[in-house]
């Protein structure tokens, strides 16, 4: 389900998102739907669309894990732990392998409610594909598998190469950069469209330029970030 919140800042719109619906922080994903910093005789204001499991229950507190429970390492052992693990290695090893291409897949990490591969292949460029899009519908399918096997709460994330984390760096040049051309230039840049994890990057990294806003426009998973001069429009 997609729930819209507002706050002055990212962090606050995401809190009372996660008190309104009962939810950790960690078990929803959140998109930056607009992003207007404060000035000095302004407030800043952030609005947030967030999206949740469609399941029964997803609307519910979690428990919290007893004092002193430490949570799993970000760099995780890469075998699989349970049955789970397992069947989610062998189905994305099996996909790749009806492609017709060859890769070895292991646990890259696991955190609450989410769960990482990574997939090392001669074939890595191809799997991964223009901008992502190859592996980030692969990934998309890895959930709906993961949903059939009972872990609609578990957000599973594909990468080979270090992708994701390539990826990231070059949104946020690009961030900067668009963030810089619309302050010479006086006009507004829509950029490529994007998934909500890629925009919700340039959002972050340009919210606090004081001069500079974002807008996410169109519909469906694939939108794109407008950057403006601030009171533009």
């Amino acid at each position: 389900m997609i729930y819209e919140f507002e706050g002055k800042t990212e962090r606050e719109a995401i809190e009372l998102a996660a008190q309104d619906l009962g939810l950790d922080t960690s078990s929803f994903d959140v998109e930056i739907v607009e992003n207007q910093g404060g000035g000095l005789f302004k407030k800043g204001k952030v609005r947030i669309r967030v999206h949740t499991k469609d399941t029964p229950g997803a609307i519910a507190k979690e428990e919290t894990a007893p004092v002193g429970e430490a949570s799993e390492p970000r760099h995780a052992e890469p075998v699989p732990m349970d049955d789970f693990e397992r069947k989610m290695i062998e189905w994305t090893k099996e996909v790749i392998n009806r492609m017709g291409y060859t890769a070895e897949v292991s646990v890259a990490f696991r955190e609450p409610k989410k769960l990482g591969l990574r997939i090392d292949t001669e074939s890595a460029s191809i799997l991964i594909g223009k901008k992502g899009r190859n592996i980030d519908a692969l990934q998309l399918l890895s959930n709906v598998y993961a949903g059939t096997l009972g872990h609609n709460d578990i957000k599973v994330v594909l990468d080979s190469e270090n992708y994701r984390l390539r990826r990231e760096e070059t949104l946020v040049r690009i961030a900067y950069e668009t963030a810089e051309e619309v302050r010479r230039t006086g006009r507004s840049i829509l950029l490529e469209p994007m998934n909500p994890f890629e925009r919700r990057i340039i959002h972050t990294t340009l919210n606090d330029i004081i001069d500079i806003e974002t807008k996410s426009e169109g519909e469906g998973l694939m939108k794109q970030v407008r950057v403006l001069l601030k009171g533009r429009k």
